[in-house]
């Protein structure tokens, strides 16, 4: 009778064993769930929240996961792939801070036998994705931003004001932040046809990379190159950005009468509650992103039919609302 109970035991902790390591999505077979998550700016709060969801939810399935901060730098990022490779990685959430490496990445993880999967910005060639994507719908929100920014400047009385201008911010070398500011584009242009193509004189440009420093700076150029706009309406590619361009406003004495919608509402209460020219941000979830992100990688290592796209929607926050939106 005990050796039947020991075989049964045996039997029920072998069996156990397969279940936890199915339930592990434990890739290389070594019996533990390891993850990267490879962040091109891992100091901005966008991807320390993003993170921080996609370590809950590794850790929730009994794994480990290690947060890479790439500090925007290429070769930091392929350092840290060979990294949770030493590691016995089974799998990588990225987000590139150069998507012309997108293809040395891919072919990297194949070699090294780890999945991967990219986080806002898109792992592609020639605009075709070539890993699995989780961020936002682009222009969908891009278009929002501008939907209330002209509801905004009809409300106020700027559309044939000669001192409002408008500024998208752009970051043109960013495939998941282009369609951001076409969507942005093609509304104000829509709703406002004086400003197409910038027919009026009156829509400016400034291109940055992504972080406040170069937003600012990028602004700044623009602001101060025009002294005859002092009611400027903005929009731009992610938050930072606009923060930089806010901060600009105010170093110049033209914050009061602008408007600024940001990208995220992930900077916005502060803002808000002093009062900035930051008017409003669409929120869409960095936890969402980080969570969906880590849960497709999942499928992907069990061999799961995997969708190559995955966008989470958005909802404008303001002064008014965003204690109701986010929480």
């Amino acid at each position: 009778m005990k050796k039947i109970l020991a075989l049964v035991l045996c039997a029920m902790m072998i069996i156990g064993g397969c279940a936890m390591a199915e339930a592990l999505h434990d890739k290389n077979g070594d019996g533990k769930l390891v993850v990267y998550g490879i962040y091109k700016a891992g100091d901005q709060t966008w991807f320390i929240n993003e993170g921080e969801a996609a370590k809950n939810t590794v850790e929730a399935a009994g794994g480990e996961f290690y947060y890479e901060d790439c500090l925007m730098d290429g070769s930091k990022m392929l350092d840290a792939i060979d990294r949770a490779y030493s590691n016995n990685a089974d799998g990588i959430v990225i987000c590139v801070p150069d998507q012309t490496m997108s293809q040395n990445v891919v072919d990297k993880c194949a070699e090294y036998g780890i999945a991967v999967v990219a986080a806002d910005d898109a792992l592609e060639v020639n605009g075709e994705k070539i890993a699995p994507w989780v961020g936002i719908a682009g222009y969908d929100i891009g278009s929002s931003c501008a939907e209330w920014l002209c509801d905004y400047m009809e409300e106020n009385g700027y559309v044939e004001d000669e001192t409002c201008g408008v500024l998208i911010m752009t970051m043109s070398t960013v495939s998941s932040c282009v369609p951001r500011t076409d969507g942005e584009y093609d509304v104000l242009s829509a709703r406002f046809p004086e400003f197409a193509d910038n027919g009026n004189g009156r829509l400016f440009y400034a291109d940055y990379d992504g972080t406040t420093e170069k937003g600012n700076t990028a602004a700044a150029a623009i602001i101060t190159g025009n002294p005859q706009i002092t009611k400027w309406m903005v929009m731009g590619a992610n938050e930072e950005g606009v923060i930089g361009c806010v901060r600009a406003l105010e170093t110049n004495g033209v914050d009061a009468e602008s408007a600024c919608v940001g990208m995220g509402a992930y900077m916005v209460i502060e803002e808000y509650e002093k009062g900035s020219a930051l008017r409003a941000a669409p929120y869409f979830s960095d936890v969402a992103i980080g969570t969906y992100s880590v849960n497709t990688l999942f499928d992907l290592i069990d061999g799961n039919e995997v969708e190559m796209e995955t966008a989470v929607p958005a909802e404008i926050t303001t002064p008014e609302n965003y204690h109701d939106i986010l929480g």
